[in-house]
């Protein structure tokens, strides 16, 4: 079972990857709904991930905090810093989309302070890089909190977390001034980060996702639905801000039931379906696919006289060719580039294995891919080194 829950796990880093696919390549108008929602899913899966192996590796006997978070970051760094810098490597050698003057802001993870601080989406080729910054600030901080706090304290900080994060969609009306800001700074994307986190925490103490989320989330989501479908945007300040922080809120529940399920494995033909080689292999390679999509784009456009559909505009022929090279690329980074450098975490145990855990656990170490981006942003299921079944892949 445990195979079949990392697998769906997987499927659901492909479809939010799908989500963004087809919003910046084939939605009308450029909708960002879909995108919107896709990049909130990666947001829960991260927190419920690096949250679920934090809280297993403290569970361990030989658990020490110092050496645990110093194989953290330097796992981290190695699943996420290569593709990322090889992407603004490139970006700074061609100056693609007049990007380079921003390469500095970008290579700190404060891809979010520089559109909130310029309040526009300006050079747009690396504007998804903000939420890529809100999960490494994530990670530098997180990891502290679940390895140094009280473990009994935990869960108490988590929900801590999420009263914060709603409690900050509470400064915009004093302001009455709408603006990237109130998306892009941490505080915004922390409830999703931490209702994952918060799953987490109940799961490895055997409890259940509440029963008003299990029973309430179809409702919670059709609400969601129903207005960001059928209520046009007001021009109300305070009118404007409530259906921003409904539209913000509302689907949180719903995405956390979905990944709620998805660890736990869906059964019959749904479960089937979230295992299908297809999707587990997007899911595989969803980071490099958000990492690159843009730079794919942008190529794609610059080669249109080369290409027989128009890539140009939003539409189909923009979503096959620039889906297509993205996937491509992404493949090739993957098999290329980045399994390899994945296969040196192992030198960097969560906890020290006695000799003899290590002689009889080599062989299955050989047999084991580094494990893949979850989201939308970039958080896999790094391994535990524990007597426990290895998560990675």
């Amino acid at each position: 079972m445990a195979v079949a829950r990392d697998n769906q796990l997987d499927a659901l880093r492909a479809i939010a990857v799908t989500m963004v696919l087809y919003s910046h390549f084939l939605a009308p108008n450029g909708s960002s709904f879909w995108g919107h929602i896709g990049v909130r899913l990666f947001f829960v899966l991260s927190g419920f991930l690096i949250t679920r192996l934090l809280l297993e590796a403290r569970a361990a006997a030989e658990f020490e905090a110092g050496p645990a978070l110093r194989s953290f970051y330097i796992r981290r760094a190695l699943r996420i810093f290569p593709p990322y810098f090889a992407v603004l490597g490139f970006v700074w050698l061609t100056d693609l989309e007049q990007s380079s003057g921003s390469l500095v802001w970008h290579a700190l993870y404060l891809s979010n302070f520089w559109y909130a601080l310029r309040n526009e989406w300006t050079p747009w080729l690396l504007c998804h890089f903000w939420s890529l910054s809100i999960e490494e600030q994530f990670y530098i901080a997180w990891p502290l909190v679940v390895l140094l706090a009280p473990r009994r304290r935990v869960e108490a900080i988590t929900i801590g977390v999420i009263l914060l994060s709603l409690a900050y969609r509470f400064y915009w009306p004093i302001t009455a001034t709408p603006a990237l800001a109130r998306d892009l700074l941490p505080p915004a994307s922390m409830d999703a980060l931490a209702l994952g986190a918060l799953l987490a925490c109940r799961r490895t103490r055997g409890a259940a996702l509440p029963q008003w989320m299990r029973l309430g989330w179809p409702a919670l989501a059709a609400i969601f639905l129903a207005i960001e479908w059928l209520v046009p945007a007001p021009a109300d300040p305070m009118l404007e801000w409530a259906r921003w922080a409904l539209l913000q809120i509302l689907p949180l529940v719903p995405l956390v039931a979905v990944v709620a399920a998805c660890s736990a494995g869906l059964g019959g033909a749904l479960g089937r379906v979230f295992e299908l080689p297809p999707l587990l292999s997007l899911g595989r390679i969803s980071y490099s696919v958000y990492l690159y999509h843009p730079i794919l784009l942008s190529l794609a456009v610059k080669s249109q006289p080369w290409i027989p559909l128009n890539v140009s505009e939003q539409g189909p022929g923009r979503f096959m060719v620039a889906s297509a090279a993205t996937i491509a690329v992404a493949s090739i980074s993957w098999t290329v580039f980045e399994k390899p450098l994945n296969g040196l975490k192992r030198r960097f145990p969560y906890v020290a294995r006695h000799r003899s855990q290590a002689r009889a656990g080599d062989a299955g170490w050989l047999g084991r891919a580094a494990d893949a981006y979850p989201s939308g942003s970039p958080d896999g299921r790094a391994a535990l080194d524990l007597q426990r079944t290895d998560a990675q892949r």
